[in-house]
């Protein structure tokens, strides 16, 4: 998932139905499409808009070196989230043979491991992965269902993302007497006054509507105050209030929220902010820090390029015609000392703490790739998944399609080293005690969904009422009383 997920819900509440309830509640009027057979040695993987021309080209890779084992067939899903779901959910449900391999949104684990739907990974193939790739995407495979003795991996990451700070070392340079980027959210708030009293640009851009990426920010915000929304062992408990520790957690992450909500000179817009928005805001000088995905890099590059980035325009004035060349675009190394230059006026930092003294921690997005319970060739399924997330593919999926890999090895290679100058900020993230998860739980469509309602309008109300309700909402998901997603 390298942006938000889905859009905004309506609060009204009825009974939410399980994964599969709902699948078969639904499934009828796609069976026409779904067929019921299969064809031996070819295997049909199934992958969302994004990113899928990469999927697709070393789907055609891993057939020509399977040595005629296998043929990848390579098959879209909507560009939607919750319509990629969807899809699967149907064909799971309804039985398709023809499904062997879904790349799944890392918050489906659960979901999908619970309703028996993926095959979990061979253990020697497992004990691999988890040697190899990074702890944080790693974790966001992992599930134990009720029949395991243990959490064990139900897919192999594919790629994942993570949130930067964005900031001008230049402005901080200017108006606080520094080039280095704030590493509390506190603090980030006292420099924007210090920067708004001068008269410079002091909003702080962030996802703040309703819809998934104010999850992500108040999950991120939650993790790094040393809270969680469930309990990691025990995804049946909610851990937002339950003890004194707990409650101070979440009270901290809220009272953040409100303060970049609220904060004077804030966004105006910061109630309908998204990743567009916030690249926007930084982009034409209205914000001194943005909180976004690492694709706002390549945007600000090419947007300043062509003059609609004032700050970079009369660095990246003399690259204009390299820049926006279309049919022969830059190469990386070509890239790379325009990168120098541009990090003198839009440079990137580690996701800003909550307290100084605990480490901060952003909450990952990307995709796992599973084997389908529906596959009749599960262990020839099982191979193709291995060569579709190993390190030559992930190099083509980061360097290519611009997806962070999870393989920790590829973030000292010199290829991604030119097409990543942030790619160390990136891996350090990655890691375990950088990492946050969002909820595990078969209920996380109802939780996201009711957490961000219940957030919604962002700071419009009391921090420490809101622990209680933002509680209570998490409980009746749990409960099956959340909204049908």
């Amino acid at each position: 998932m390298s942006k938000g997920r889905s859009a905004p819900r309506t609060r009204s509440l009825v009974r939410r139905l399980s994964a599969a309830a709902l699948a078969a509640a639904v499934v009828a009027p796609m069976l026409a499409s779904c067929s019921n057979g299969y064809e031996q040695g070819v295997l049909n993987i199934y992958a969302p808009a994004d990113g899928f021309d990469y999927i697709k080209q070393f789907a055609q890779t891993c057939s020509d070196e399977s040595g005629g084992r296998y043929k990848l067939q390579a098959n879209v899903l909507p560009k939607g989230a919750d319509d990629q779901r969807l899809q699967l959910a149907r064909r799971l449900a309804g039985n398709d043979h023809t499904l062997d391999l879904m790349a799944m949104d890392v918050v489906w684990t659960a979901e999908f491991a619970n309703a028996g739907w993926m095959v979990p990974v061979p253990e020697d193939t497992a004990a691999e992965i988890e040697r190899t790739n990074l702890a944080g995407p790693v974790a966001s495979a992992m599930w134990q269902r009720p029949d395991d003795p243990s959490k064990r991996l139900y897919a192999t990451p594919l790629w994942t993302n993570t949130q930067l700070l964005w900031y001008r070392p230049d402005l901080s340079k200017e108006m606080l007497g520094t080039r280095k980027a704030p590493t509390t959210w506190d603090r980030m708030l006292a420099e924007t006054q210090i920067i708004r009293k001068q008269g410079g640009p002091s909003w702080i851009m962030v996802q703040a509507k309703q819809y998934e990426g104010l999850m992500v920010w108040f999950n991120s915000l939650l993790a790094s105050a040393g809270g969680s929304v469930l309990d990691p062992n025990d995804p049946s408990k909610v851990t937002l209030n339950d003890t004194p520790a707990h409650r101070a957690s979440t009270l901290k992450a809220l009272q953040v929220m409100k303060a970049v909500a609220t904060a004077p000179g804030h966004d105006p817009s910061i109630t309908q902010s998204d990743e567009g928005t916030a690249r926007l805001g930084m982009e034409t000088g209205k914000a001194a820090f943005e909180i976004n995905w690492p694709f706002v890099w390549a945007s600000a590059r090419t947007n300043g390029a062509t003059g609609d980035v004032a700050f970079l325009q009369d660095v990246l004035a003399p690259y204009k015609d390299m820049l926006t060349d279309e049919e022969n675009p830059p190469t990386d190394a070509q890239l790379a000392p325009i990168n120098v230059k541009m990090r003198k006026r839009f440079d990137f930092a580690l996701f800003p703490g909550v307290f100084p003294d605990k480490p901060a921690k952003s909450t990952l997005g990307g995709l796992n790739l599973a084997v389908a319970s529906t596959s009749q060739q599960p262990e020839l399924a099982a191979e193709a998944a291995k060569c579709m997330t190993g390190e030559q593919a992930q190099k083509v999926y980061a360097i290519s399609g611009g997806t962070p890999p999870t393989i920790e090895a590829i973030y000292d290679d010199k290829d991604f080293k030119l097409a990543y100058p942030m790619g160390d900020d990136i891996r350090t993230q990655l890691e375990a005690d950088h990492a946050a998860i969002r909820p595990a739980s078969p209920q996380y469509q109802a939780i996201s969904t009711l957490v961000t309602a219940t957030l919604a309008p962002v700071g419009a109300w009391d921090p420490a009422q809101m622990v209680d309700d933002l509680a209570d909402q998490v409980q009746k998901a749990i409960d099956g009383e959340g909204i049908i997603p």
